[in-house]
This record gives structure tokens, sequence and C-alpha cells, in this order.
């Protein structure tokens, strides 16, 4: 498998270093991941020598213009999308949902059905329920005790009243892939929406939607070595169909018809930026955009997922360890690996882990149901180390000796 660490020396903060001397291990990943030069330079370019808002008649503005629309060219590339007018950006994909949400439940009746998992990260479940109040019946996908959804009761769940099913690509808390296909053909049995939440998988694996042909994909570019930004793709005709909350001079029809208001001009440059710094990630330059990212991912998968075997092995051979989710070894799940230590809080564990260099999260990470359903809402949630590109062997060796010393008491 190709060795994608090279790629570290493009990442200024991975020079930083602890007070020891040693340099920090970036384990955050799931949280937001390191941004390279490329992305910062863009970001800065922009402000340096085209900042401007758009549609004047002036160069600047012009090149703002351009910006956005390569933006929007580059993560069709990214996502697999042949259709134009397929992507729009927001504040973040809570927002965008937010909107996407009231907009469509502004085309539903009292007694339409919603399903929602019990898996999902909260942004992908609380703008559906706040549709209780026009009486939409929200069904929720419970959760097994490995950490994936319950499929017998979700086929079940769906009824001629099924409007919309929203399902997360992968979950942020223990890295569950959801089988999307038989998900997708089940939508389709019954003609509801299907809405995938795509944000924790975005940075770890290929994405092509115009083969799983979802009607809308979100994810959000800080995941991947982007600024932040939220990215809705919504399938040809289906935002147009919509009543979305706009101001009256806003243009009418997608992708534009869901952005509220002047985006972040620097931040598309720092997308752009990060997708072509994916691209470069892999082994054949010479195709397309399209071909060298799917590539890029593949190899990106590939490689963290090697990590995160060992990973995933060294944890489990610490007696006080619990890992949460389904094995590393099986086929189709993110580079996250999630525990508890026994007898001491998640907190207590990341701040021992985080005085000795590695970075990692604590907590629920917005996924409330599934922590309360596991049991371990009183430790504190999980403990959670994601990988990157950027991470290396060492580093993972490193972390496994930490978080054994860690457990026993040290």
């Amino acid at each position: 498998m190709k060795d994608l660490s090279v790629c570290r020396q493009q990442f200024p903060s991975l020079y930083r270093m602890t007070e020891n001397g040693e340099p920090l291990i970036y384990l955050d990943g799931p949280g937001g991941s390191q941004v390279p030069y490329s992305v910062i330079g863009a970001i800065s370019e922009y402000y340096t020598r085209h900042n401007a808002n758009t549609h004047g008649q002036f160069v600047t503005s012009q090149e703002s213009d351009q910006i956005i629309a390569q933006a929007r060219s580059d993560v069709k590339a990214f996502l697999g999308s042949g259709a134009d007018g397929s992507i729009s950006f927001g504040q973040n994909m809570t927002t965008l949902n937010f909107l996407l949400s009231q907009a469509i439940g502004a085309t539903l009746q009292p007694g339409d059905e919603i399903i929602v998992t019990d898996l999902d990260h909260d942004s992908n479940v609380a703008p559906w329920i706040a549709l209780e109040n026009r009486g939409i019946i929200i069904r929720r996908v419970p959760v097994t005790v490995a950490g994936t959804l319950n499929l017998d009761e979700f086929e079940h769940l769906f009824s001629n009243r099924t409007r919309l099913v929203a399902v997360g690509w992968a979950s942020n808390a223990v890295g569950t892939v959801n089988p999307l296909d038989t998900i997708r053909q089940w939508t389709k049995d019954v003609g509801s929406l299907f809405l995938v939440d795509a944000v924790h998988w975005a940075p770890h694996g290929p994405i092509d939607v115009s083969r799983l042909q979802p009607d809308f994909l979100l994810c959000s570019a800080y995941k991947f070595f982007g600024p932040h930004i939220g990215i809705l793709y919504s399938a040809p005709g289906r935002l147009d169909a919509l009543p979305t909350l706009r101001v009256r001079p806003q243009v009418p029809v997608a992708p534009e018809k869901i952005e509220t208001g002047t985006l972040n001009h620097a931040a598309l440059a720092g997308v752009s930026a990060a997708i072509r710094f994916i691209a470069s990630l892999t082994d054949d330059p010479t195709g397309d955009l399209r071909e060298q990212i799917h590539g890029a991912m593949q190899n990106i998968y590939g490689y963290e997922h090697k990590l995160a075997k060992r990973l995933y092995d060294g944890l489990r051979a610490i007696p006080e360890i619990t890992i949460y989710g389904p094995p590393v070894n099986q086929a189709d799940r993110a580079p996250t690996i999630s525990f508890t230590v026994h007898g001491q809080s998640s907190e207590q564990v990341a701040r021992k882990l985080g005085q000795r260099g590695v970075l990692v999260w604590d907590g629920d990470f917005y996924a409330m149901t599934l922590v309360d359903q596991l049991g371990i809402r009183d430790q504190g949630g999980l403990v959670r180390l994601g990988l990157a590109p950027y991470n290396t062997a060492e580093e993972i060796e490193r972390t496994i000796n930490v978080v054994t010393e860690v457990a026993h008491g040290a």
C-alpha cells in the first residue's frame, strides 16, 4: 500500500512539538482535519488579489465569480456529479440541512413520515425532528450492540407514507459504514427521498453520487483538509422544486436557491485547493480531475485502513479498554476508533493523552442517542481517535504505548 505519510511536509501544523520535544500526534481529524499549505495559500491569495463581491463589472469581482464557479466544478468532480447546478454552499452542513428540512417540510402533509437513525450525528436528526410540530411522524432506526443499524427493523419502518429517509454514510462516533445501496433501493421501492450525511465518510473513501443516486448529500470541507464550508449536492430538479427561504433578489433556481446571503469566497478558494491536494495523492496524475480524485480516495482508504487495523488490534489487547463499533477488518469502515477505559472517565483519559501529545476527542460527538444506548453517558461518552493520510505507523505505535500507560493508571 502506498505510503501517503510523505504528504506530512505539506502541513505546517504537524511541525508543532510537545514540551518534551516530540511531535504532536494529530488524531483529532474526525472533528476537523489539519490544513495543507496550498489551502492556506489559496485563502490568503484571495484576500490579497481577488477580494470583492460578485457580479460586478470589474476584474476582482469577475475573479470572485470565477472562484465560485471553479469551486462548484471541483466539488462536482469530488462527489462524482455530472449535473450542472448540483452543488450548493453554506455556512456548514448543519445550517444547510436545517434550511433543507424546512423547505422539504413545507411540501409535506400531516401524517407523512420521515425515517432517521439513532446512529447519526444530530445534525441529521434534529432538523427532521423539528418537523414534528407540523404533524410529520418521525420513525427512528435503532442501533445494535455492535454499533450498527438494525436493518430488519429499518426495513419494517417503511410505509406508503414514507416521504424521506435521512441516513449517515458513516458514523462519526464509532466508524460504522451503513449499507447505502440497500437503503437506497428501499427508498426507491416506496418512492421516498433519500438524503445522505457524508460528512464523516468524505475524507476517507470515494463518493459517486451518479452511481448511488441520492436526492441530497451533504458534507463539510473542513473534514477533508479545507476550510469551514458546508456542501450540499442536490439531484437535478430536486432543489428547484422546494420553497427555500431566501431574500427576494436571490436567484430562484439551483444551486443558488438555498444559499442565503453572500458566500465565503476565500473559503471557496480553499475548497478548490483542498480537492486539488486530495487529487495529488493519486498514483496516476494523467487522468482528469475526477479520475485523480477517485484514485486518491482509494489510496487514502487503503492507507488509513492499514493504520486503523494496527491501532484497533493494539488497543484491543489492553484489558482495561472496551472498543465500540464494528471490527476494523470488516470491509467498508471509517478509520475511527472509539473506546472507554474501565474506572476512568473519557474526559480524564483524553486529558492525559493530550498532556502526552496525543490529540484525541472525548464526549458524544453529537451522536447523542448512540452514546445513551451504549450506556456510557455517565462515563463521559467515548474517547475517539481518527486517522488521516498524514498520520504514520510510528505515531500509531507511540499512541498504543501512551494509551496503555494511561489505561494502567499512569
